[in-house]
């Protein structure tokens, strides 16, 4: 009898032994497949940031489209990318959570409602902060408030132009790139860059683009890009590595007078952002939000 008690107490201590050892073994990956997480999430972190162009292109009397004008179709990216942002955050786990989203202008508008709102779209969501309420928050906020920028902005009826040379010169690396985040710039745009205080011209290199300077230099015609290939046309570079920072653009909008423009006006930007070294880009026409909210989702989610 106690031979069997002996036996049988054996048997249950290899057991337990058993147990706890793969308990350790069990405990320890999940412990390493924690860490790989939070180490590939950690690289995931997003940063994103809009530069709207608050120029004259916004205004619906001087630039009317009947399909849906282009203020409108501004927000409308707005809220595809913020939408993204969302569905980027309500998939991670909360104590990888660490991204930021953000709206700038240049020049900063001389209304201070504008900028109180941009202010207000400024999140930077962690796992001390966030809650279910906080995305929500997000999501309806730049679903309703960037549609109040546009219209302070053209009831203002005050467009100074867009200084995005300058954006580039002196802002962006302060305000649009961190280390260890995915860093991600959206440009709302026309294409065309001008500001009075920021008109400067090195040979065939500008810090301008305008259809009455494309006239001026004959740019509209076949032979446009030969002649810029060869006599370097472009914009002067605003930085020197920005391998950091991804760029998307979106709203180009040509002058259709010039079947040539909507091709050099992308030339113009992409051969800037080689220059720069931007990491990773897409320049888009202005097309209707249904056709575009894919194309926006895919480039901030799918990388």
């Amino acid at each position: 009898m106690m031979k069997q008690i002996n036996t049988t107490f054996l048997v249950l201590l290899v057991i337990l032994t058993a147990c706890k050892e793969d308990s350790k073994e069990y405990s320890v990956d999940i412990e390493e497949r924690t860490d790989k997480t939070l180490k590939r999430n950690s690289n995931d972190n997003l940063n994103i940031s809009f530069l709207l162009d608050l120029s004259d292109r916004i205004s619906p009397d001087e630039h009317p489209n009947s399909a849906m004008e282009y203020y409108q179709r501004d927000v409308a990216y707005i809220k595809s990318v913020s939408e993204a942002f969302d569905i980027h955050l309500r998939g991670k786990k909360v104590r990888a959570m660490n991204d930021k989203i953000q709206l700038y202008f240049d020049p900063e508008p001389s209304n201070q409602n504008i900028n109180t709102i941009s202010n207000n779209l400024k999140y930077n969501i962690n796992r001390k902060n966030v809650t279910l309420s906080v995305l929500d928050e997000i999501k309806h906020n730049y679903a309703t408030s960037p549609k109040a920028i546009y219209d302070l902005a053209i009831a203002d009826n005050k467009y100074v132009g867009s200084d995005t040379w300058r954006f580039f010169k002196s802002k962006v690396n302060d305000y649009c790139i961190e280390k260890n985040y995915r860093n991600i710039l959206v440009v709302l745009t026309d294409g065309y860059i001008y500001h009075k205080n920021t008109k400067i011209k090195e040979d065939n290199l500008t810090t301008y683009l305008t259809s009455s300077f494309i006239r001026e230099v004959k740019l509209n015609n076949k032979n446009w890009e030969a002649k810029i290939n060869d006599q370097h046309f472009g914009f002067i570079p605003a930085a020197h590595d920005l391998s950091n920072l991804e760029i998307l653009v979106l709203g180009i909008n040509p002058d259709n007078k010039n079947p040539y423009e909507e091709d050099l006006i992308k030339k113009y930007w992409s051969d800037w952002f080689d220059a720069m070294k931007v990491g990773r880009y897409q320049i888009k026409t202005s097309a209707l939000p249904s056709n575009m909210d894919k194309i926006i989702k895919d480039f901030i989610l799918n990388n």
